[in-house]
């Protein structure tokens, strides 16, 4: 992605997040919502706005309903707030991989303990011995001298 579009991307994302936590007074709101990554098409005439809800489905459900219904004041708003030659159509998802990483950190730990650790015989695996190297010669020069005297 270019550089430019990061920025756009990143400075979307926060003044989102501000609004969100602000302006907007939707009950449905109320939760906590984090603005997770915002994706500007090339044209920066569209963007898609990825949010994490913690809570149920219900509720997660109901906070995107919130945020979808307030995306025509979000985009009002950040008229004023972004110096952008268009202000993006906003788009909201759910997403889900703050859920899907914890899913996957309790698969883990439900995971049984390995085998203990098998020590092999030294004569199977046979270590190199460390020797150490004699420190290396330094060429002394002798001091240059004026051609002159």
């Amino acid at each position: 992605m270019p550089r430019r579009l990061d920025r756009v991307n990143e400075l979307l994302r926060s003044e989102i997040s501000h609004l969100i936590a602000r302006q907007i007074k939707d009950p449905r709101l109320a939760g906590v919502i984090s603005i997770t990554e915002v994706i500007a098409s090339g044209d920066l005439r569209s963007a898609r706005v990825y949010l994490s809800v913690m809570g149920p489905q219900a509720d997660r459900q109901a906070a995107l309903d919130g945020i979808r219904s307030a995306a025509s004041f979000l985009r009002r708003e950040l008229r004023g707030r972004v110096n952008l030659r268009h202000t993006p159509h906003l788009t909201f998802a759910l997403d889900d991989s703050i859920e899907e990483g914890d899913r996957v950190l309790r698969l883990m730990d439900a995971l049984p303990p390995e085998h203990p650790t098998v020590e092999y015989p030294a004569a199977e695996y046979p270590v190199a011995e460390y020797t150490e190297r004699p420190e290396p010669r330094r060429r002394v020069r002798a001091p240059r001298t004026n051609g002159s005297q």
